[in-house]
């Protein structure tokens, strides 16, 4: 029978330590949490600012379920764009800069519908090879030549590029890298996007809200400014609620509405959503406090960590991967931090390359410096 082959599979997987678990959440995310009944400290949000559950974002998701219900009913394009998502939007192009922006129930659904919209047959993507998961679907929905360089390699980069003449051709790359915390060299890829009219797409999910003036992302951190770059943000993680979005030109923006798949048919978010967002916008940028707490955080923590014979990998953001090699080795750590009161998630492979299973430490500007000491100490006592 087919379910037994399945079943074959799934033992293979758990004799690998690669089976994976969900751990059932039973409070708001936060810095404390209740899992399963137990109080844990956690390091595995990526509410990087701290606003999941913040009280000003509670109300205004309240006050848009009142306004507007609890759901859409339709897709953007049939009747489910509210004035909520049209005012959010102009705001978050003015926000990051760009002449307009188009939301998405998920940035999995935004890349899909970017990068398939945008190129196909006879054109060319060149991706960093540890690009997000989404980026590699959406390469190969596009049905585009797909070309990777190793990872942060700009001058194979360039090789592959020059070797390209026929079609479109676009680079796409996460700007902070979501299992290593490394950033993309984002000025020398524009600089050879204009050198050889190329497009450049950025996932920049993990730099919105934490990177540049006031949370602007990566594009502000770097100082960069082009029509050439196609800009992608989640809204899920230092955000603090859901969603994501594309900004760029009008042309590039008009194009995804009338020829992206995931947003054409998806049903759209909750209009009471983008109320949240709209709260969780003005914090993110007048609240400059919580990205200098979180840097802090994460000075102290490498400080902290820099003795351990895991050894955490070049990061300067809330990512903190402490690199420990076997599978096993890494989820018998997880475990016994986990027995500790302290949940931090073990990255294994598909996600991670083979022997470079690692746990997965994210801080947060909720996180006090006592619960980093605290991580600090039991790594410390689990050391062998």
């Amino acid at each position: 029978m087919p379910f037994t082959e399945l079943q074959r599979q799934l033992d293979v997987r758990a004799e690998k330590g690669l089976q994976r678990y969900r751990r059932v959440l039973e409070s708001p995310q936060g810095v404390h949490i209740t899992l399963e009944g137990k109080p844990y400290l956690s390091f595995c949000s990526n509410d990087y600012l701290g606003l999941a559950n913040h009280p000003q974002l509670i109300a205004a998701m309240q006050l848009g379920a009142q306004h507007y219900g609890v759901g859409s009913g339709a897709s953007h394009l049939v009747s489910g764009h509210f004035a909520a998502h049209q005012q959010f939007e102009n705001q978050l192009a003015e926000f990051v800069n760009k002449p307009a922006a188009l939301l998405f129930s998920t940035g999995y659904l935004a890349n899909l519908g970017a990068v398939q919209a945008l190129v196909g047959r006879g054109d060319t993507i060149f991706a960093d090879k540890l690009n997000h998961a989404s980026l590699n679907d959406a390469m190969l929905l596009s049905r585009a030549e797909i070309k990777r360089y190793r990872h942060n390699d700009v001058a194979q980069l360039e090789q592959m590029l020059a070797g390209a003449h026929a079609g479109r051709k676009l680079i796409i790359t996460d700007a902070v890298f979501s299992m290593d915390g490394d950033t993309a060299h984002l000025p020398e890829i524009l600089a050879l996007c204009e050198g050889y009219e190329a497009w450049l797409l950025i996932d920049d999910a993990h730099g919105f809200g934490v990177l540049g003036q006031s949370g602007q992302g990566s594009l502000a951190y770097f100082n960069l400014a082009s029509p050439r770059v196609i800009y992608m943000a989640t809204l899920g993680k230092a955000a603090g609620v859901a969603g994501a979005f594309i900004a760029a030109g009008q042309v590039v923006i008009e194009t995804l509405v009338q020829c992206a798949r995931s947003y054409i048919y998806t049903t759209a978010s909750p209009p009471a959503l983008a109320l949240a967002l709209q709260a969780s916008l003005s914090l993110l940028s007048s609240e400059d406090w919580r990205r200098e707490h979180l840097h802090k955080m994460i000075a102290q923590l490498r400080a902290g960590l820099a003795d351990l014979p895991w050894k955490l990998m070049s990061s300067s953001t809330p990512i903190q991967p402490l690199l420990v090699g076997s599978n096993e080795d890494a989820v018998a750590l997880a475990d016994a931090l986990l027995a500790r009161g302290i949940w931090v998630p073990a990255i294994r492979p598909p996600t991670v390359p083979p022997g470079t299973a690692r746990l997965r430490i994210t801080l947060s500007a909720a996180h006090t410096e006592e619960n980093v000491a605290q991580l600090i100490e039991a790594l410390h006592e689990l050391v062998c």
